[in-house]
C-alpha cells in the first residue's frame, strides 16, 4: 500500500477490495467502517474515531444490510467519510438529516407502493425536519401514515410502508421528545438501512439506495464544513 502523506491516510486499490456484513478480524476482510479504520491507520475495528458517529452508524448498517453486490457501492464514500467529526451541533445536524430522509424519501416511497397516494403525498410535502418544532408539527401526518399502513395486508409492499412510516413517526417524535436527534437519527438509519435493502421490492429499492447515497452525501458535507 502507498500512503498520502498529506491526508495522512494510506491510499488503497478499491477494485482489489470487497466489503462483507459484519464485524471481522484483520484477516483479510472487511465491512466499509473496518476499511475506513484501515485507510486512516486507526486499530483494527468499526468504530472509527476518524467518523463521526452518525454517519458511521450509518455505514455500518447500512453495509450490514445490503446484498454482496449491492455493497460495493459504499466503497467510494468510505474515504469521504473520514475526518468528518465535528461539533455536538453537526452531529445533530447529521441527525435531522437522517430523519427527515426517512419520514420525507424512505417512508413516501413505500407508501406509494402499497397504494397510500395520499399519505405518500403528505408527508412529502412536510417541511423539512430539521428540529423539535419542525418534528412535532409533523408528527400528526406521520402517526397518520402509520396508522394507515398497520392496518394493510401482509404482503411485502404493505410490510415496507408500515416499516418505513411506523420508523418515521417514531424516531421523529423520539427526538422532540428528548430535544435532541441523535440517538433517534442512529435509529432511523438502521431501519432507513434494513427497508431499503428488501429484494422483492424492485425498483423501488434502487431508488432509495440512489437516494440514501444523496443523504450520505449531504451529510459529509455538513461535517466538512466543520474544517473550514
Amino acid at each position: 500500500m502507498r500512503r498520502n502523506d498529506e491526508l495522512n491516510m494510506r491510499i488503497v486499490n478499491l477494485e482489489e477490495i470487497k466489503l462483507y456484513s459484519g464485524a471481522h478480524e484483520p484477516d483479510g476482510k472487511m465491512c466499509a467502517m473496518e476499511l475506513a479504520a484501515y485507510i486512516a491507520e486507526e486499530p483494527w475495528g468499526d468504530h472509527p474515531k476518524c467518523v463521526a458517529p452518525t454517519i458511521a452508524t450509518f455505514m455500518r448498517n447500512w453495509n450490514d444490510s445490503l446484498n454482496d453486490d449491492d455493497r460495493q457501492m459504499l466503497k467510494p464514500y468510505v474515504a469521504k467519510c473520514i475526518n468528518t467529526v465535528g461539533t455536538e451541533d453537526h452531529e445533530a445536524s447529521r441527525a435531522w438529516l437522517a430523519i427527515d430522509w426517512l419520514a420525507r424519501e424512505c417512508a413516501p416511497a413505500f407508501l406509494r407502493l402499497a397504494g397510500l397516494t395520499v399519505h405518500a403525498d403528505t408527508l412529502e410535502y412536510l417541511a423539512a425536519l430539521d428540529g423539535v418544532r419542525a418534528a412535532e408539527r409533523a408528527q400528526p401526518s406521520l402517526a397518520a401514515a402509520r396508522d394507515a399502513a398497520r392496518v394493510a395486508a401482509g404482503d411485502a409492499a404493505w410490510a415496507a410502508a408500515w416499516a418505513a412510516a411506523w420508523a418515521a413517526a417514531r424516531d421523529a417524535a423520539g427526538a422532540a421528545a428528548r430535544d435532541a436527534a441523535g440517538d433517534a437519527a442512529r435509529a432511523a438509519a438502521g431501519a432507513a438501512a434494513r427497508v431499503a435493502a428488501l429484494d422483492a421490492l424492485q425498483p423501488t429499492v434502487k431508488v432509495l439506495q440512489a437516494s440514501a447515497l444523496l443523504l450520505l452525501d449531504r451529510m459529509i458535507v455538513v461535517s466538512k464544513d466543520v474544517k473550514r
